[in-house]
């Protein structure tokens, strides 16, 4: 079946330019700021949710099962969510996408806090709010790239998103630890209910109203199509697997954190720091590349980054001290700071009206297949030592991705000479 492309509107290598910048030119930009501190609370609310409703539900049922189940249904309906309902990133003014989605979130956590509310309840309201996610996600991600353009301000944008989420992996739950010890359960998500309908707050008075990219017809049939469209450019779709796969592999130490830390005969003090490890070494690369970097630098790094950021996992079959396996860890996050030179060459890829829906689907894919990474890594860990699991993973990762950087730059080069031809 023949690929259907648009490579005539795209570019092998983004126009960048020469000058270094940091994250305060983001912060001049008023709606961004908006954008951030909505983003800090909403997020807030989902980790305060997370370790709220698992507890909640061990006291409810006493099952170890269900309380876990309450916990992956925050990565499971992500898929459903960002292919069956895209079309709303696009179809719809965002302003009104991201606070409806903010006020469905907090409908759901209020829900839950209810003392009536039986068990099947609370995990369907968490589903529901899993299911909105990519759509609030994908929205906002397109967002950004009319708030700051599409040019640099929007990688930096997006950078500073993700080092809060990131800095919340490092934080949050134990923060909700904390609070969990002095409020119930059903009285943190009352928390939540009250985060999520601050980050809604914000969006509706800092941010513009922007009309529809554009949209029409059954809203399942117009995601659906454009799906088709965003994995059906190759162009796109090389992009897209380039952000997905590196994080599909990289989540296996930390997935198999507390096996290792069994296997090697550590304390449980231990697992904390080996899984805090990556979150780290992946803040303080995206700070250097964000603060120190060029646009162009960023750009030259994307593919030898992303196609030898696992290699420092090879370091788990030789059984080195600890110490070592915190540095590969440190490594092996610092080098997710491709993601910022890859940033800019998705959303210069994607056309404008498809953006939307563009943005939904990498949401939605991300989530994903880390959950599929972390099953797979933990059922290979059931037949073989977590460290030779965690090297193989090393091995097999970096050819993907490797094979992925090649096809990247095919379809760059390709991109290119089209965009000549006009």
């Amino acid at each position: 079946m023949p690929e259907k492309t648009q490579t005539a509107r795209q570019t092998p290598e983004p126009s960048v330019d020469a000058r270094g910048s940091g994250y305060g030119r983001a912060f001049a930009v008023g709606e961004f700021r908006f954008v951030f501190a909505a983003h800090a609370l909403s997020l807030l609310g989902v980790v305060v949710s997370e370790i709220a409703l698992t507890v909640l539900v061990y006291e409810l049922t006493g099952s170890p099962l269900l309380s876990a189940l309450a916990f992956a249904l925050g990565f499971l309906p992500y898929l459903v969510g960002g292919t069956l309902l895209s079309g709303v990133a696009d179809r719809f003014p965002a302003r009104r996408v991201l606070v409806v989605c903010d006020l469905v979130c907090a409908g759901c956590a209020a829900l839950m806090a209810l003392p009536a509310t039986p068990v099947a309840a609370l995990l369907a309201l968490r589903c529901a709010i899993a299911a909105v996610s990519p759509v609030f996600s994908g929205t906002r991600m397109a967002t950004l790239a009319e708030i700051l353009g599409d040019g640099d301000l929007f990688v930096l944008g997006r950078s500073l998103l993700r080092i809060v989420s990131q800095s919340a992996v490092l934080v949050g739950f134990g923060l909700g630890g904390v609070l969990l010890a002095f409020v119930p359960p059903r009285g943190a998500l009352v928390i939540t209910f009250g985060t999520f309908l601050a980050s809604a707050l914000l969006l509706r008075v800092g941010t513009r109203r922007r009309p529809a990219r554009t949209g029409g017809g059954p809203l399942m049939r117009y995601s659906l199509a454009g799906t088709r469209q965003v994995l059906a450019d190759r162009r796109i779709r090389s992009l897209l697997l380039l952000l997905w796969v590196p994080p599909m592999f990289v989540v296996a130490p930390e997935a198999l954190a507390a096996a290792y830390a069994d296997e090697i005969g550590v304390g449980t003090a231990w697992v904390g720091l080996l899984m805090c490890a990556m979150p780290v070494g992946t803040i303080a690369g995206e700070l250097y590349a964000g603060a120190a970097l060029s646009p162009a630098a960023r750009s030259r790094i994307v593919l030898p980054l992303a196609g030898c950021g696992l290699l420092p996992l090879l370091a788990y079959p030789f059984r080195p001290d600890l110490g070592w396996i915190l540095l590969a860890l440190l490594l092996a996050g610092s080098t997710g700071a491709y993601t910022l030179g890859l940033d800019r060459w998705f959303v210069d890829a994607v056309p404008e009206e498809l953006r939307g829906r563009a943005m939904t689907v990498h949401t939605a894919g991300l989530m994903t297949i880390q959950g599929v990474g972390m099953a797979l890594a933990g059922a290979a860990a059931e037949f073989w030592p977590v460290s030779t699991v965690v090297g193989a993973v090393g091995v097999l990762g970096t050819v993907c991705c490797l094979l992925l950087a090649v096809e990247v730059r095919r379809t760059g080069k390709v991109a290119g000479g089209a965009a000549r031809k006009r």
